[in-house]
């Protein structure tokens, strides 16, 4: 039988109701997941658990990683826009950095070419010291950001990421300018580890999932969360119970390629959902403290233009644009 005629048949069939429940665009196939950093970071490492999760809902057979860190995203947003195009199992992770790293950068790509899926996750950050700090406390680390902004080196992702926005925040609330703060940025999450444990930043920032298994060796010593309350896996204080009114998340999503169409991103949606049911998703989420944040299609389309409003306005505020 020739293949097109045969995969004419098995459509008839799926129309007729003749095949199993699970649909025919349902069934396994392999696709592809764009990481737009470099190893070891947080859209890396939530990349890959979503491609295990994909496999353990056998919605895909297969999955491929492509990292390409740099520009918070925007390298490997524009080699997802260049070589995806209408490819309905092409996958992309991002996130609130990639926004930021869109209003700092400005680069010739934006989000608006590709098709926006779904939020999966919200992550809060971690400030850190390094082993050999003279500082033993957040209380000293502002002691000192008052006395000599710039003498105070926060390391984190790139610029406009979640952990930049709160130094700023941080400085702000404590009545330092934001313009004055040191943030180095790196390319990615192993980078910025590196940086860390050999103490070339004064303060690491990053999502608890990056910093965890560093904290419990204590190779890196917590001194505040970005949260609301306590987090129950780390005895840490939040800001706000140190007298630091700032708090803000991360949230991590999912995008699809430039030109598939709406059934083929419904189908998309639909096996991310079946993916984070997944038992390999709850695993990642409880091993990474990551909060389930589902929010698909239009909707979650419509919380990132929002995010990106939001976001430019603190920024600007905070003098980061």
């Amino acid at each position: 039988m020739r293949r097109d005629t045969f995969l004419k048949s098995i459509a008839a069939m799926a129309a007729a109701g003749l095949l199993p429940a699970t649909s025919w665009a349902q069934q396994a196939v392999a696709m592809k997941m764009m990481l737009p950093a470099n190893p070891g970071g947080g859209w890396d490492t939530t990349g890959r658990a979503l491609g295990k999760a994909l496999q353990d809902a056998g919605v895909a057979s297969s999955v491929t990683y492509d990292n390409k860190g740099g520009a918070a995203g925007a390298i490997g947003l524009a080699q997802f826009v260049n070589g995806s195009k209408n490819d309905p199992n092409a996958l992309m992770v991002m996130g609130a950095v990639m926004l930021g790293g869109i209003i700092t950068g400005k680069p010739p790509v934006t989000l608006k070419q590709v098709t926006p899926l779904a939020r999966i996750t919200s992550e809060y950050n971690v400030f850190v010291l390094p082993t050999n700090s003279p500082f033993k406390n957040m209380a000293e680390v502002v002691a000192q950001l008052k006395k000599d902004p710039g003498s105070v080196k926060w390391g984190g992702g790139s610029r406009g990421s979640t952990e930049h926005i709160a130094a700023a925040m941080i400085a702000k609330a404590v009545g330092v300018d934001p313009a004055k703060i040191n943030y180095v940025a790196f390319r990615g999450g192993g980078e910025a580890i590196s940086a860390i444990l050999g103490g070339n930043v004064t303060v690491g920032g990053s999502g608890l999932s990056e910093f965890a298994e560093y904290i419990a060796t204590g190779k890196m010593k917590p001194i505040g969360v970005t949260s609301g309350q306590r987090l129950p896996s780390i005895d840490v204080p939040t800001l706000k119970e140190q007298g630091i009114d700032v708090e803000i998340g991360n949230w991590r999503g999912v995008y699809g390629a430039p030109g598939i169409s709406k059934a083929q991103r419904d189908e998309l949606v639909a096996k991310l959902e079946k993916a984070t049911k997944s038992a390999a998703w709850q695993e990642a989420l409880k091993k990474n403290d990551w909060t389930p944040a589902w929010l698909a299609g239009d909707a979650f389309a419509s919380f990132v233009d929002k995010e990106f409003d939001s976001l430019h306005d603190t920024m600007t505020r905070s003098g980061m644009v």
